[in-house]
């Protein structure tokens, strides 16, 4: 038998390093363990799922178990990685499906253990209407309470109670929305999507009130019980609770086995996405990442850096050469009609990095405002004072296309431009498309002269 790689996860992370893994050696022994019953699945589509626009949980998964074997990838599903014994190169096993432990050798290993949920240890936390949306079980979970009512719910679900505000939280309010549901959104920020500086959240706190989410900022769950949710300012009624206060990296078994952890206690890996070990490998939402703007190292947590992680590492596991560049944290969402987008730092994070960040804001519309449909469209982008080097961005507008321009910006970023260069760009104009002066132009070029004025 040739050399054996084991990967730990069945999904983005470690799916990707996999495959491209085959790509590069027809000949490599590649074993993958997954703990849950489905391979290679969007997460990022469980909202749209739970809101009735995606009409099936397959329509979620990109590959099978059964498509990945027959790529010569070895996937055994249900089989939970215990242990990782990087001395004697063997990892515990447990197989659910028929109650046994075993032992499994190696040459590498590729870890693509994702990220756990937050569930802060609050009363009533672990009760079975308190849910989270990570996983194709999670919403296989949701859906059966939401079409078989729950012995607390015997009418049917008809309030549900969202904790937190991010990208997940707000996806979800409005998939209940949709349901006809009432939705309660509870955030202990001063605004939804912590991901934008405050006055940039207000816009998107706005939609959710318009479209009928009840909305409470600056308010902290303290328990949950049967029906209820407990906040600083009191009880909520609820049918069923979803819990979307963001994840943390799932790197217990890196830890265990001795490997280095950094950012908010991810796994350490270099270029390649090699860890501390030299046999062990790792991609996704379980390992760190270097910002390309700051240079620190970060946890991002996106299904678009997984895949790009894990085909460097797929690459380098087969016996090529691949690097990964690094992060800029460029993310988009939709409530509704209203398009939400960032790159780069905020201005409070460009201050954590440490860097004295000025801003150019600019209220202009979609499209030309003389065509019927233009909708409002705010950009705010992020410069440094003095050199007017270009941090981030962040736009928040309503209708097709507005979001979407945030790729503009990570262009720029990560061709180290300055604030100036991108005000110059010489960017498509028609009046079906856009203003004259593009918003993301206008704020540049507002950016550039805060970074220079005295």
């Amino acid at each position: 038998m040739g050399r054996r790689l084991v990967v730990i996860g069945g999904d983005a992370g470690g799916m990707a390093a996999a495959a491209q893994a085959r790509r590069v050696d027809p000949l490599l022994d590649i074993v993958a363990l997954e703990k849950g019953r489905w391979t290679s699945y969007s997460a990022c589509g469980i909202p749209y799922l739970i809101g009735g626009e995606v009409a099936s949980l397959d329509d979620l998964v990109a590959r099978t178990p059964e498509q990945l074997r027959e790529q010569g990838i070895d996937v055994r599903i249900r089989h939970e990685a215990m242990a990782v014994d990087l001395e004697a190169g063997k990892v515990e096993v447990r197989d659910h499906k028929l109650g046994r432990t075993f032992s499994l050798g190696f040459d590498r290993i590729h870890l693509g253990t994702g990220a756990r949920p937050f569930r802060p240890d609050l009363p009533g936390i672990d009760e079975s209407f308190v849910g989270g949306v990570q996983t194709l079980d999670d919403a296989q979970q949701l859906l059966s309470h939401l079409t078989h009512p729950p012995p607390w719910a015997p009418g049917g679900v008809k309030k549900v109670v969202v904790v937190g505000a991010g990208y997940i939280g707000l996806e979800m309010a409005e998939a209940f929305i949709r349901r006809g549901l009432a939705v309660t959104l509870i955030t202990a920020t001063p605004e939804v999507m912590p991901t934008l500086d405050p006055d940039m959240g207000k816009g998107v706190t706005r939609a959710l009130r318009k479209l009928g989410v009840t909305v409470r900022c600056g308010e902290s769950v303290t328990g949950f019980e049967a029906g209820a949710v407990h906040t600083s300012v009191g009880v909520t009624p609820a049918d069923l609770v979803v819990l979307g206060i963001g994840v943390a990296p799932n790197a217990t078994l890196a830890d265990q086995a001795g490997l280095l952890l950094g950012a908010r206690g991810s796994i350490v890996v270099d270029r390649r996405q090699r860890t501390s070990h030299e046999a062990v490998w790792a991609a996704g939402d379980c390992c760190e990442s270097t910002h390309l703007v700051s240079g620190q190292k970060v946890h991002v947590a996106l299904g678009t850096v997984a895949n790009k992680q894990g085909r460097v590492a797929g690459t380098n596991l087969g016996g090529g050469y691949a690097t990964f560049a690094g992060v800029l944290g460029t993310a988009i969402t939709k409530v509704c009609g209203l398009e939400v987008a960032r790159t780069g730092l905020t201005e409070s994070e460009a201050v954590v990095a440490g860097f004295e960040p000025v801003a150019g804001v600019v209220d202009s519309t979609t499209i030309a405002g003389y065509m019927p449909d233009a909708a409002p469209l705010r950009v705010k982008v992020v410069a440094e004072r003095g050199t007017g080097r270009l941090l981030g961005a962040q736009i928040v507008g309503d209708g097709p296309g507005a979001g979407k321009r945030i790729d503009v910006v990570a262009t720029a970023l990560t061709a180290n431009m300055d604030a100036g260069d991108v005000a110059d760009l010489d960017l498509a104009y028609a009046p079906p498309f856009g203003p004259l002066w593009d918003p993301v132009a206008i704020g540049a070029r507002r950016a550039a002269a805060a970074a220079n004025a005295t």
